[in-house]
């Protein structure tokens, strides 16, 4: 019997597991008392009790033998208690035992509630979560949603919604531009991630695909949050046939922005909404209807730039003071309604209509008067001779406006061992665009480049183009299981067909993948994937930029351009093992990757510059570690350390060699050189723990480490690009506190909040000037410097989030 004391709780934790050291999802109860949890897949399970002289605790799961435990109390209030169920020989044969979830194909499922408290200065979006996993994931700035997957493009990665693909702007250029993505991860029910080697249900892209799941509450369920960076609010409800969720995010950057070197007033307004409903007509059809508008808002006002770089012993200053301002706004909006038919149990269909329609316009008259000076590091680093000095004129008025319609079918067919897929698809895509930029440099009274005759600008670029197009697509895929003696075999077998009568393409893309599930007695599963893969050219690869003989640069639309073309070959396994009487996994994957009809670009902050043409022939080979698992007992952290080579080599390049007093030497062919995403290495950390006898103090780390990207002179050629920037690196941290109903006393008074967090997040946490770009400017000596544009520095946020 229980024999409460006093009115402190304390609280037992620990693991349920079988005879295999699997965990077990069982209820435990405390006897004498109206308690009880259950653990979670992995077993584990924590209840808080009123503190007793003795306590009995009952372990219990269907198909197992129950267990009970009693245990004499101390002067602590913390207890591990670990349990192991042994079956019951009556009821195997009727009960089904859930193991761990195992991965049968590339892609990866995520389990985001035990993740939403990661710190991140993006406001918890989900791409940050997908950024820190690793896996071949990179992404050297903070302030943006955008990433590359094994060393390809930021255009190479699908997004899907419900089944739908969605889209970006296309403008982007700065991080601090983007505002929002599309995600509302206060929405999102399950999430899933390939890196590649993905089945052939999943779009026209190379690199990767993500795809996400909006929630169908059961009852219903509201959550409000802010913080210094922006506030949401979510609410889901359901009346039985009818489910709704919708949700609305505001994100105001002045306050991360105001920690960035380039001071003035920042003015940025991001605003989104979502609603996803569904409707049960008839037990065999339903509608859906998914819609999202968003308005990004940026305005900025510079008034001044101070940059410090070089080496310990050579430190260089520049100095800017601005005029002009910048004023960007990006207007978007989607909508995509749903009709599904189950004409049987193991047969679905659906019909998709979906809209899409973007208008941008960015807009930015920027004067500059700078000065390049050395730093008298012996003299309190006061500012010494003047190396450069002069003026810059930064000017654009781009306007874009983008729709994309379509109409898809999908379908699949259920029977004992396989399962069989197929969809087919139409997609009409207008885009209208009208580019002006150009700049100007006037460097000690001499405009760059000089001529006498004119004046002449350093960069300039005009377009005006409207893209009328259609595209087909389709796609079958089978998923067969075999089981073996040896072991449980899984076989994913596809095509899918694209064509875009733009260039008069047709695509097609075989894909395969196969999983083995060995009965060893260590736990192993293996997997193989390969197929080639497209990436279909939407309207930022078709932009290809012609020089006439005056220096002006036009953007035409190249029809004769190709799809880029890739084989994908995977090969991973995971060992999954007990540690300290807790769950791990062990990831590890190698991967190969060669392309051709590649269509070369250069990145500058996010904004990816393609050359409009197929360029090049390229390859990337890696391989990705993860160690995955509980190292404080109830929570998961991982690690993750990726190698990666990504090599390009243009096609017909070469420059000539002359001498000083300008005899010809040579022509050289540079042959392979590093692609713009390749970072040779990273290292990415995810650690949580709590405190001991008080697990509702939780502390949150997040580590980056990883190489710089390669990069060159401005509107260069690609094989100029051999620098390399500093590497990325940045270690978040967060602390928060919890309060629950069952937990806190003050929760249990009140019936209308059933949760409550406060989160205070350290972004930064070391100050480590992390470079995302680099501006060039030339010195009296006609010689060359790169200087730095620094992301964000140290900064403190906190968020209150009220679930109901």
């Amino acid at each position: 019997m229980l024999c409460v004391q006093a009115q402190r709780r304390m609280y037992v934790r620990g693991y349920v597991t079988d005879s295999l050291e699997q965990g077990i999802r069982a209820n435990i109860t405390v006897q004498g008392a109206t308690l009880g949890t259950v653990s979670n897949e992995q077993g584990f399970y924590e209840i808080g009790i009123p503190e007793a002289d003795s306590v009995t605790l009952l372990f219990s799961c269907v198909g197992y033998l129950p267990r009970t435990r009693t245990f004499f109390t101390t002067q602590t209030n913390a207890y591990t208690v670990n349990v192991t169920l042994h079956p019951d020989a009556k009821l195997l044969d009727v009960v089904e035992v859930r193991a761990l979830r195992r991965q049968a194909t590339t892609m990866i499922q995520i389990e985001l509630n035990k993740f939403r408290l990661m710190p991140d200065a993006a406001g918890g979006s989900i791409e940050a979560l997908i950024k820190a996993i690793g896996s071949g994931v990179n992404s050297t700035n903070e302030l943006s949603t955008q990433y590359s997957v094994r060393g390809g493009s930021y255009d190479e990665n699908c997004v899907y919604v419900n089944g739908i693909e969605v889209y970006r702007p296309l403008l982007i250029r700065a991080g601090q531009q983007e505002g929002l993505s599309f995600i509302n991860p206060d929405m999102v029910n399950s999430v899933e991630f390939s890196a590649g080697g993905f089945a052939a249900q999943y779009g026209d892209r190379m690199s990767s695909v993500l795809s996400v799941t909006y929630k169908q509450p059961q009852a219903f369920e509201a959550a409000v949050s802010a913080s210094l960076l922006g506030a949401s609010a979510y609410v889901g409800s359901t009346s039985g046939r009818f489910t709704q969720v919708h949700g609305i995010r505001s994100k105001m950057s002045q306050y991360l922005l105001g920690t960035m070197q380039t001071k003035g007033d920042y003015a940025t307004w991001f605003v989104d909404y979502q609603t996803y409903m569904t409707y049960q007509l008839s037990p065999k059809w339903a509608l859906s209807f998914l819609g999202n508008f968003s308005q990004n808002s940026y305005e900025f006002i510079p008034k001044s730039r101070t940059t410090e770089f070089g080496t310990i012993r050579i430190v260089r200053a520049f100095t800017v003071n601005f005029e002009g301002l910048e004023k960007d706004k990006f207007r978007t909006g989607f909508g995509a309604l749903t009709l599904d038919f189950l004409p049987s149990a193991r047969t679905k269909l659906s019909l998709l209509a979906t809209g899409f329609s973007t208008s941008e316009q960015e807009t930015y008259d920027i004067i500059g008067s700078y000065s390049l000076a050395e730093v008298d590091i012996n003299n309190g680093g006061t500012e010494g001779d003047i190396l450069g000095a002069g003026v810059y004129h930064e000017h654009a008025r781009n306007r874009l406006s983008a729709s994309v319609i379509s109409l898809q079918h999908t379908g699949e067919h259920k029977w004992r061992n396989a399962r069989l897929q197929w969809g087919a698809a139409f997609q009409r895509e207008i885009i209208r665009d009208k580019l002006n930029e150009w700049e100007y440099r006037d460097s000690a009274s001499y405009a760059i480049p000089t001529n006498p005759a004119q004046v002449e600008m350093v960069y300039n670029l005009t377009s005006g183009n409207a893209m009328f197009s259609s595209r087909l697509t389709a796609y079958l895929q089978d998923t067969y299981r075999h089981n073996a003696s040896y072991g449980l075999w899984t076989f994913v077998v596809g095509i899918r067909a694209n064509y875009w009568d733009f260039n008069r393409e047709t695509l097609l893309s075989p894909r395969i993948s196969a999983a083995l599930f060995p009965k060893w007695k260590h736990d192993f599963n293996f997997r193989l994937a390969a197929g080639i893969y497209y990436q279909a050219p939407f309207y930022k690869e078709v932009r290809q930029t012609i020089t006439d003989e005056q220096g002006n640069a036009h953007v035409v639309l190249n029809k004769d351009i190709r799809a880029q073309r890739a084989g994908n070959f995977v090969a991973g396994y995971d060992y999954f093992f007990r540690l300290w009487n807790r769950p791990f996994k062990f990831t590890a994957e190698a991967y190969y990757k060669p392309a051709d009809r590649i269509t070369t670009y250069a990145i500058d902050n996010v904004r990816v510059r393609y050359s409009g043409k197929n360029d090049a022939v390229a390859f990337t080979v890696g391989a990705d570690l993860k160690l995955y698992g509980e190292f404080v007992p109830g929570t998961d952290s991982w690690i993750a350390i990726s190698w990666m080579r990504a090599q390009e080599d243009v096609l017909n390049d070469s420059y000539k060699v002359y001498s000083n007093t300008g005899t010809y030497l040579g022509t050289v062919e540079p042959r392979w050189i590093s692609r713009p995403n390749e970072q040779r290495y990273s290292v990415s950390l995810f650690f949580q723990d709590y405190l001991p006898n008080h697990p509702e103090y939780k502390v949150h780390l997040r580590l980056i480490w990883a190489d710089g990207l390669p990069f060159g002179p401005p509107h260069g050629q690609r094989y100029e690009a051999v620098l390399r920037a500093k590497p990325y690196r940045r270690v978040d941290i967060g602390a928060s506190r919890g309060f629950m109903q069952g937990h806190d006393a003050f929760m249990d008074r009140q019936k209308v909040m059933k949760a409550l967090w406060l989160n205070l997040e350290f972004f930064n946490l070391f100050n480590i000037e992390n470079t995302n770009s680099y501006y060039w400017i030339t010195d009296f000596y006609n010689q060359q410097y790169a200087i730095p544009n620094y992301l964000t520095k140290f900064m403190v946020n906190v968020r209150l989030t009220v679930e109901f």
